[in-house]
């Protein structure tokens, strides 16, 4: 096996954890919603995954690990994902946060702050900002 397919092979592992998370979070309210269903296809091409995989998450988003980023800016890109899931049906039940801030602490925040982390998430979300507005602001919160 060639290094770079090694790497084709952890990077697709990562998505298919990132993926199945953001399914996790989608379901947690008992079922996914046309808006939810619409932001997990669009999120699916963007990870590269397949149909085949696609189906097989939702039938068990269990299935794969979620794989921490190293990077910080890297785990509050994947985070903007997961509460932009949260936020899509603005139906923000108190499952759906119990389960962000649960996965939350498995992309490597920490137990201590991860609730201040995803209310700053969500409100960041309120405002509507993009991506590199929200890591921005993530990483500058304390300063």
């Amino acid at each position: 096996m060639s290094i770079a397919d090694l790497f084709d092979n952890e990077f697709k592992t990562r998505n298919k954890g990132h993926f199945s998370a953001i399914v996790r979070v989608a379901f947690a309210d008992g079922a996914i919603s046309p808006e939810e269903k619409s932001f997990l296809d669009k999120l699916a091409e963007r990870l590269e995954i397949s149909a085949g995989e696609y189906e097989e998450i939702l039938e068990n988003p269990t299935k794969y690990a979620i794989n921490p980023p190293y990077l910080y800016s890297q785990r509050l890109e994947r985070l903007y994902d997961l509460a932009r899931m949260v936020h899509v049906d603005h139906q923000l039940g108190n499952k759906q946060e119990v389960l962000l801030c649960r996965l939350g602490i498995a992309l490597g925040f920490t137990p201590s702050n991860v609730e201040h982390i995803v209310r700053k998430a969500l409100n960041l979300l309120d405002n509507k900002v993009d991506q590199d507005t929200f890591v921005y602001e993530m990483e500058h919160m304390n300063k």
